[in-house]
């Protein structure tokens, strides 16, 4: 069975441009991917995009700084269970949750997966615990702490352990981000989420306003860019020029 990938558009964000790219004018709207993962051995989310009360109060959902810095375009057969069942897949029957960090568009429906185990960075979970770096970092517990098993790594991770499916810690954005390499039959493709929004930000190398630390973020895009010399496919990702040329589920990338 090859293994396969849906890409799939939970919703959109519209902010600041300069926010998110250094010297950026004007507004720019962002999709918030997920991505089923499908392969021989288990089925996969990578990032499970917003909780679906942001479809009616974001304020209420992520607190008033996040939820006024951008106007939200969300609304209901949006959220992941409901694209998920679109697509014939039931969402208790996926095994495991990727994220890439704990971010509100990239954590906010890991409740609506119940049977998953959560796979992240260790450095992205301890800092989630951590009431103080959690506020800091614009983390919220309730999102992603919500009964899962929880498996931590350190590192880069071999999910099946045949080199198709691989975490690839991308730090900057984030204590612990990780971005997710795939070996498809039509070649390798990553999965860079927020270690890269755009290709801009790869191209020019012009970080977001706030960063974790933006040594090891320009580090994580040295890191992508030499992939993308090797011939792999960046998935940036919030860029909406680049989402649009991407197959979307139920079209499969194999």
């Amino acid at each position: 069975m090859s293994l396969k990938l849906y890409p799939i558009t939970c919703g959109h964000l519209t902010g600041d441009l300069g926010d998110l790219l250094a010297g950026g004018k004007g507004k720019v709207t962002l999709p918030i991917p997920c991505y089923l993962i499908e392969h021989p051995k288990g089925t996969l989310l990578f990032d499970t995009g917003m909780h679906p009360n942001c479809q009616h109060d974001p304020v209420a959902q992520v607190g008033a700084r996040l939820g006024n810095l951008f106007e939200f375009d969300y609304h209901a057969g949006e959220e992941v269970s409901a694209r998920l069942k679109a697509l014939g897949r039931d969402p208790a029957d996926i095994d495991v949750i990727i994220n890439s960090h704990l971010h509100f568009d990239h954590v906010g429906g890991n409740a609506q997966i119940p049977n998953a185990t959560m796979l992240l960075q260790k450095r992205e979970w301890e800092a989630g615990m951590d009431p103080d770096i959690a506020a800091a970092r614009g983390f919220n517990r309730r999102e992603f702490d919500v009964g899962h098993k929880v498996k931590t790594i350190a590192g880069e991770h071999d999910v099946f352990g045949d080199g198709r499916v691989v975490c690839l810690p991308t730090p900057g954005h984030t204590p612990g981000h990780q971005s997710l390499k795939l070996r498809l039959d039509s070649g390798e493709v990553v999965l860079a989420a927020d270690a890269c929004y755009f290709c801009r930000t790869l191209k020019e190398r012009r970080l977001p306003q706030r960063v974790y630390d933006a040594a090891q973020m320009h580090a994580s895009l040295d890191r992508l860019a030499r992939l993308q010399a090797g011939g792999a496919r960046i998935f940036f990702g919030h860029d909406i020029e680049f989402w649009a040329t991407v197959p979307q589920a139920p079209a499969a990338i194999t």
